[in-house]
C-alpha cells in the first residue's frame, strides 16, 4: 500500500468515532484477506533482517503491539502488511466487556491516542481458538505473541490464578506470552509492577512454565510488559527481579498516565493511558535505562511512539532487540512498516 492510498483511507475512517473506525478497519482487513486482496498489497513477512530472540527465529524486528488485534482474528491478515510478529490480547480467563464506552480518543494534532479500553475482549477460550484458526501467518514463519491479563473482578491478591490460568490455556499456542501488569485501565493492575508482587508472580508463572515444559515438551517464553511511568529505582529493583527470576523478554513501555505532553488539548483530561508521539521520548529512556541494568540478558522488545523509521532506530539503539507499533501504525499504516523495514535492511 502506498502512502497516499493509506493517507486517503485514513482521512474517511476519521470520519468515524475512533472505536467505530478501529472496527471497521479491522473487519475490512479480514474481508480483504480472505478475498485474497491484501497479498497483492504487501509482500507480508519478507524475512529480511531476521533476527534471533529468546530463542525464536523473528523473520524481522517490527511488531504489532498488543491492543489493535484484542481477541486475535485478524492475525493473517495483519501478517500480510508487513509485520514479522503480532501480540494479541490483552486476553483475560473470562470474557468482559471492558469500559463504558466513550473510551478511545485521538489526539489528532499530537498523533497520539487515549484509551480507556479495560481489557475488553473475548476471553481465553475463544482467543485460544482464534490463534489456532490462524494459518498463513504461522506458515510463513511469522511469529505470535499471547497477551494476558487479569479480569477487572479479580482481586489483586487473587491475581496470580488468573495468570496462572491464562498462562497454561495458550500454552502452545502462540510462541511467548506477555504478561501484562501495567495497563492503567485495570484498577490496582499497576501496583502488581512493586518488586515484591511482581517477584511472586514470576516464581509463580517461572513454576508453572517448567511444568508444562515437562508435560508437553514445548518452550513458550515468558514476558512481562511494564509501565513508562516509573523512576530509576523502581527500574533498578525491578531489573533485579526480572535478573533474579529467570525472565525472558520485556515489552517497554505501555501507555503513561502523564499528560504533561498534552496539557490543554482537546481529550488531554480523559482518563486512561495515552500512546503515539508524546510518549516516544519517555518509552526510549525506560527502554535505556532498563537495558543498563539488564545488558542483554532480558531482552527488550520497544515500543511507545513509533511514528517513523527513526523513532524505531533510536528505540533499537536505547537497547531494544525488537520493536512494536501500536498508535503509529494507526496514523501512518502498512507504509510505516515498509519504512521501518526498508531502513533496517540498510543498516
Amino acid at each position: 500500500m502506498r502512502e497516499w492510498q493509506y493517507r486517503l483511507a485514513k482521512n474517511i475512517l476519521f470520519k468515524f468515532d475512533a472505536e467505530q473506525a478501529h472496527h471497521l478497519s479491522m473487519g475490512l482487513l479480514r474481508r480483504a484477506e480472505k478475498l485474497g486482496v491484501l497479498r497483492f498489497l504487501s509482500g507480508g513477512c519478507d524475512g529480511r533482517k531476521e533476527v534471533e530472540c529468546m530463542g525464536l527465529r523473528f523473520p524481522n524486528a517490527v511488531g504489532l503491539a498488543a491492543g489493535l488485534d484484542k481477541d486475535g482474528d485478524t492475525i493473517d491478515a495483519l501478517g500480510r502488511l508487513g509485520f514479522g510478529f503480532v501480540e494479541i490480547g490483552t486476553i483475560t480467563p473470562l470474557p468482559q466487556a471492558g469500559n463504558p464506552t466513550p473510551r478511545l480518543f485521538r489526539l489528532v494534532d499530537d498523533e497520539a491516542i487515549i484509551n480507556r479500553m479495560g481489557f475488553n475482549n473475548c476471553g481465553l477460550e475463544k482467543g485460544v481458538e482464534n490463534v489456532r484458526s490462524a494459518r498463513s501467518f504461522k506458515r510463513d514463519g511469522g511469529i505470535v505473541g499471547f497477551n494476558i491479563g487479569k479480569n477487572k473482578l479479580t482481586a489483586n491478591k487473587d491475581a496470580v490464578s488468573d495468570y496462572i490460568k491464562a498462562l497454561r490455556g495458550c500454552w502452545g499456542v502462540a510462541d511467548y506470552v506477555t504478561v501484562n501488569i501495567s495497563s492503567p485501565n485495570t484498577p490496582g493492575l499497576r501496583d502488581l509492577q512493586a518488586a515484591d508482587d511482581t517477584a511472586r508472580l514470576l516464581e509463580a508463572l517461572k513454576l508453572e512454565q517448567a511444568r508444562l515444559m515437562d508435560e508437553s515438551g514445548v518452550r513458550m517464553p515468558i514476558v512481562l510488559k511494564v509501565a513508562p511511568d516509573m523512576g530509576e529505582a523502581q527500574i533498578a529493583d525491578l531489573s533485579r527481579v526480572f535478573l533474579d527470576g529467570g525472565l525472558e523478554g520485556l515489552v517497554a513501555t505501555n501507555t503513561t498516565i502523564d499528560r504533561s505532553a498534552v496539557d490543554g488539548r482537546p481529550f488531554a483530561k480523559q482518563a486512561g493511558g495515552l500512546s503515539g508521539a508524546p510518549v516516544t521520548d519517555k518509552s526510549t529512556e525506560v527502554i535505556s535505562a532498563f537495558h543498563s541494568h539488564l545488558g542483554d540478558k532480558v531482552p527488550i522488545i520497544g515500543v511507545g511512539g513509533i511514528m517513523n523509521a527513526s523513532d524505531a532506530e533510536e528505540k533499537l539503539r536505547a537497547g531494544a532487540k525488537l520493536v512494536q507499533l501500536y498508535t503509529g501504525f494507526i496514523y501512518h499504516g502498512p507504509p510505516l512498516v515498509k519504512s521501518i523495514l526498508d531502513r533496517l535492511s540498510k543498516s
